[in-house]
């Protein structure tokens, strides 16, 4: 542990030195985001954030551990995935060739061990081991979420605090899997979640409100694909029943947010790939919250969630069930009180009255 806290420390340290560089960088190399009607800030500002959080988090990696092959797997595809993130904040890549470069890296985890290989059945507890079906679900997660991450991207500080928020949760879940269930593989990912929540505490000093440089796609897809990665490093690899669902519940903010705006596009009959300004920051907005409030209530929602997951870890697999059960019920509500479903399930609007689901 005492290994993990320096890495927080000198990640952290890195980070906050680097990132005015980058910023300056940024300008230099034409990696700058213009406002537009989708976007809330209304002046040109640098992105590339993304290579900040980078070099913070690879120079504490190798600094303060012993990499062994899965984290050298990390780190590979971790460089991949910034590269083609950087290459888009600066010169623009097509979505195709985006989520080209999102499998590519994905892939590259493969061969080093990083894969979920079994799921455990949480009625009967018999462990079901997937075979070649492990490396579809591996990378079909790992670009899930890399997109989940970009896609909540649009207030200043949300991903990286949101990132940092499950960052840390993955480090005290890593941590109670191995000393109190004595879990072996853990060390690793407890190691890393504590150098990443290091670097992003080091960047969220230039990110939050009011930012002076933004993450862009080389810092989204670089947090979603290493919070993914870790997660099948790590949390997947416990034989108990909740332990497929508890990185969703870490990462729920961001795959909640993207599954709500697949759902309400499609019903509303738009590609779902059509960018609105429904996600949950937009719709905090809209009934009043000022941008930094907006941000602290979503941070909120994080570390709740983050907390319920510590729990699920913790608890037998009766009570994480009903855990869940309660949380679903509670989250499909909350949504649909604010409006991210757009009417998928009808909504309600503040004062009590029903809106009607068509639109």
């Amino acid at each position: 542990m005492l290994f993990g806290i320096a890495g927080l420390l000198l990640a952290g340290a890195v980070t906050l030195v680097v990132t005015p560089w980058v910023r300056r960088q940024a300008f230099r190399w034409g990696a700058v985001d213009r406002p537009n009607a989708r976007k809330v800030h209304h002046e040109l500002m640098p992105r590339l954030g993304g290579l900040a959080v980078y070099l913070g988090f690879m120079v504490a990696v190798l600094a303060t551990m012993q990499p062994g092959r899965a984290v050298y797997g990390l780190l590979l595809g971790m460089t991949l995935i910034t590269l083609v993130g950087a290459l888009d904040d600066i010169r623009g890549l097509s979505p195709r060739v985006k989520l080209g470069g999102q499998i590519t890296a994905a892939l590259i985890l493969l061969p080093f061990g990083i894969q979920v290989f079994f799921i455990t059945n949480p009625v009967s507890g018999q462990i079901l081991y997937l075979g070649d079906l492990g490396m579809v679900i591996t990378v079909f997660w790992v670009v899930a979420v890399t997109n989940a991450v970009n896609l909540i991207d649009g207030l200043d500080g949300l991903a990286g605090g949101v990132s940092c928020i499950a960052a840390l949760t993955m480090a005290v879940v890593g941590w109670t899997q191995w000393h109190v269930f004595g879990a072996a593989g853990q060390q690793e990912v407890i190691w890393l979640a504590l150098i990443l929540t290091g670097a992003l505490l080091g960047f969220l000093r230039y990110n939050f409100h009011p930012a002076r440089i933004f993450l862009g796609d080389s810092g989204s897809m670089l947090l979603g694909y290493t919070l993914a990665a870790m997660a099948v490093m790590g949390l997947t690899k416990s034989v108990t029943a909740v332990s497929v669902v508890v990185p969703m519940v870490i990462l729920g903010i961001p795959l909640l947010d993207t599954t709500f705006a697949v759902l309400r596009r499609y019903h509303k009959h738009r590609s779902i790939f059509q960018p609105d300004k429904e996600h949950l920051h937009h719709q905090l907005l809209a009934i009043g919250l000022s941008h930094r409030q907006a941000v602290l209530v979503i941070y909120a929602i994080s570390a709740l969630l983050g907390a319920s997951a510590v729990i699920l870890n913790l608890v037998a697999t009766d009570q994480a069930m009903a855990l869940l059960v309660v949380l679903a019920v509670i989250i499909i509500t909350a949504a649909n009180r604010v409006g991210i479903l757009g009417g998928v399930v009808g909504k309600t609007s503040p004062k009590g009255r029903h809106v009607s689901g068509k639109f």
